[in-house]
This record gives structure tokens, C-alpha cells and sequence, in this order.
């Protein structure tokens, strides 16, 4: 009988060790990982939260008419991506960088820019280069006003919004950058030199992603380029329909460009493992989440995945999205009366809803490499995977 307490005894303790053991674990990756306290983010349009808006011409009406009731800096009838990371982590709204007007860097900063790209030219002045170049100064800056918090006694970080120095390390450094890049080279050249360049892109790419980790920043979270040949402006301009198109109505050739894009992406960043030693580098697959959210639009609640809800495109002739026109008495470009029908907001950029779709699929992990959600995408955890 008394063999048999022990035996049970032994058997309660080693479940109540293991149990502990778990959890422990489970907290750990919780202390590793959560919270962030800042996001830098870096990327074009699909991330851009008011940095056009600054620099050039206000985002006009009817973006942002879904969520912020009024035109909020973004390229879309609401919130972005980057916005539902942010309440994922349970951070404010990014501040665009070169906003001047009631910007709050507390939590981070956003350095991307409408039509921005890896390498320069192209369609924005804002290419990457210049973006990390806003960064180091922007640190640089934050660092020298903590100084003054600290030596002159008319100065209180509490009155001013900037982060703690100490976040740089800690923080989540995303980014969402390139489409632009091959968009602009089947604009101006061939498909075959959109693909020939690929190489440079990235080597600009690596170098920025070197220059953040020598500042200290060891948490990466990087998305691959999305499907651009699904883009209903990439099938409205595309002279050779009906001909090299998919079987859900994409052209081809640009989507397998940007997939050849994504494989040598998502190769250099395997050896950026190997090369920054300390970091968590996580590579999101955008391309496979948005396709399947296009091919499946009517099962998951939208429809005609090819058509949008903001401007209009007609035989070359085009009504961005904000502005109408009038033909034989029709009125066009006005905004349809419900976005969250569509996957498209204007045949570039996605709809609110397309992209809380988008963020519900990929923060959870089911399309990054490695496999964890964004909470636990840290130096730790990554390494141990």
C-alpha cells in the first residue's frame, strides 16, 4: 500500500513539474515577445499613414469615409494593415513620419510613403534609402532630446511625444515595400528586366536591413509582395486579355514575376538569419494570403474580386478615386454605397474590410516563417524554432 501513495505521489509531482514547465514556457515566450512598446514601419502605399498627405496634397474624400468618418492620410476607404497590427498590439496609430501637425511618435514612427520603392526612381522620391535615413535621424534626435530631458529642467518628456531610447531595441521594425518596384518596371520596360533587376532590388533591400540591425534593431516582421497581377488595374491595363490570365482572372506572367520576387525574398532573408545573429526575422507570405482571399471572394463575403468600389477606368480613361465625371449624363467615379463588398477599394489598394480579412489571416502566424503570431515574433522565441 505504501508503495502504491509513493508511486502515486511521484506520478502527481512529475504532472505538476510538467504542467509548470509548460506554463512556464508559455509565459516566457508571453515576456519574450509582448508587449512591443514601438513600431518603425518602412513601404509604399499599402502601409502608408499619412506621409503622402504630408509632403505633397492632402488624401482626398471619400478615403477614409468607413472608419475615420473623413480623409485620414490613407489610401483606402479605412484602416490599413499596419493600423490592425498596431490594435493587435495594442499600440496607437503610427504617426507619419513627416507629419508635423499633431504627430505622436510614442509608439513608434512610420516612414512609408504612397508610390514608394526599394530602389530609387520610380514613382516616389521616398524610396527605401531615404526612409532609413529618416530613421537614423530620427533616432538620432530622439536620443539628443532625452538628453535635454535629463540636463535641462524646461525640458519633460512628459510634454513631449517621443519614444524612450531604450524602445529602439525592443521594437518591431515592418515592412511592406517592392510592389512598387515591379509595378513600375512593367509600366516602363519588359517583364524579362523586371525580373533581371530583382537581384539589385533585394541587394538595397539587405543593405537596409543591415544599416537597422547595427542601430540595435533585432525584430523584424517582413511581408513578400502580394499578387499584382490580380490588381483590377493591373487587368484593366494588360494588352493581352482575354489571353494570359489565370484561372481566376490574373495575369499571369506578373504574378509569377512577383513569385520569383518572394523566392529569392524570402532566400535572403534566410541568410540575414545567419548574418545578424540576434535578430527574429519573421517573413510573411502576403502573396499566398491575398490570393486566397481573391480566388475564395464570394465564400468569404465579397464579390467580383476584379471590379472596386472608387474611381473608374474606362478605355484608357481614368477618374482617380476622389473625383467624377459626367458622360452622356452618367455620373462616374463616385464611390459605391458599400465597401465592405468589395476586395478592392480604387484597383490598386485594398478595402477596409479586404484588409481586416488580410490581418485576421496573417497575424495569427498560419502564413509566416516561422509559424508564431505577431505577439511572439521576438529575438527569443524566433531563435528557438
Amino acid at each position: 500500500m505504501e508503495d502504491m501513495i509513493m508511486k502515486l505521489v511521484l506520478i502527481l509531482l512529475s504532472g505538476i513539474l510538467y504542467l509548470g514547465l509548460v506554463f512556464g514556457e508559455i509565459n516566457k515566450e508571453k515576456e519574450c515577445g509582448f508587449p512591443f512598446p514601438a513600431i518603425y514601419n518602412f513601404g509604399d502605399s499599402n502601409s502608408d499613414t499619412g506621409g503622402k498627405s504630408a509632403a505633397f496634397h492632402e488624401v482626398q474624400p471619400p478615403n477614409g469615409e468607413t472608419f475615420f468618418n473623413r480623409p485620414f492620410g490613407r489610401v483606402c476607404d479605412g484602416r490599413l494593415i499596419i493600423d490592425l497590427i498596431a490594435d493587435r498590439l495594442d499600440l496607437q496609430y503610427l504617426s507619419a513620419y513627416l507629419d508635423s501637425i499633431g504627430a505622436d511618435f510614442r509608439n513608434g514612427a512610420n516612414f512609408a510613403t504612397v508610390g514608394s520603392s526599394i530602389l530609387p526612381g520610380g514613382y516616389s522620391p521616398f524610396y527605401l534609402g531615404i526612409q532609413i535615413s529618416q530613421f537614423l535621424q530620427f533616432k538620432k534626435r530622439i536620443i539628443l532630446l532625452s538628453d535635454l530631458t535629463i540636463t535641462n529642467s524646461k525640458w519633460s518628456s512628459s510634454k513631449v511625444n517621443i519614444p524612450k531610447p531604450d524602445d529602439f531595441s525592443k521594437a518591431l521594425y515592418i515592412f511592406d515595400i517592392g510592389q512598387n518596384d515591379l509595378s513600375y518596371g512593367f509600366q516602363h520596360t519588359h517583364e524579362a528586366q523586371v525580373r533581371a533587376s530583382i537581384p539589385q532590388i533585394l541587394d538595397n533591400f539587405t543593405q537596409a536591413i543591415h544599416q537597422l540591425y547595427t542601430e540595435g534593431a533585432r525584430n523584424f516582421w517582413i511581408h513578400n509582395t502580394g499578387p499584382i497581377g490580380c490588381l483590377p488595374y493591373s487587368l484593366i491595363s494588360y494588352p493581352l486579355k482575354p489571353r494570359g490570365l489565370d484561372a481566376i482572372g490574373c495575369v499571369e506572367s506578373q504574378n509569377e514575376v512577383a513569385r520569383e520576387f518572394n523566392k529569392q525574398l524570402k532566400n535572403r532573408i534566410s541568410h540575414l538569419r545567419k548574418e545578424l545573429t540576434h535578430s527574429a526575422i519573421t517573413y510573411v507570405d502576403i502573396y499566398s494570403a491575398k490570393y486566397k482571399l481573391i480566388s475564395t471572394s464570394k465564400k468569404q463575403g465579397f464579390g467580383d474580386p476584379m471590379k472596386f468600389c472608387c474611381g473608374w477606368y474606362n478605355n484608357g480613361y481614368e477618374v482617380a478615386c476622389g473625383q467624377t465625371t459626367v458622360v452622356n449624363g452618367t455620373e462616374y467615379g463616385k464611390a459605391c454605397s458599400d465597401p465592405t463588398k468589395y476586395i478592392s477599394w480604387d484597383g490598386i489598394h485594398y478595402t477596409e474590410a479586404a484588409n481586416v480579412w488580410l490581418a485576421n489571416s496573417i497575424l495569427n502566424g498560419s502564413f509566416s516563417d516561422p509559424p508564431v503570431p505577431i505577439e511572439q515574433s521576438c529575438t527569443h522565441l524566433s531563435n528557438r524554432v
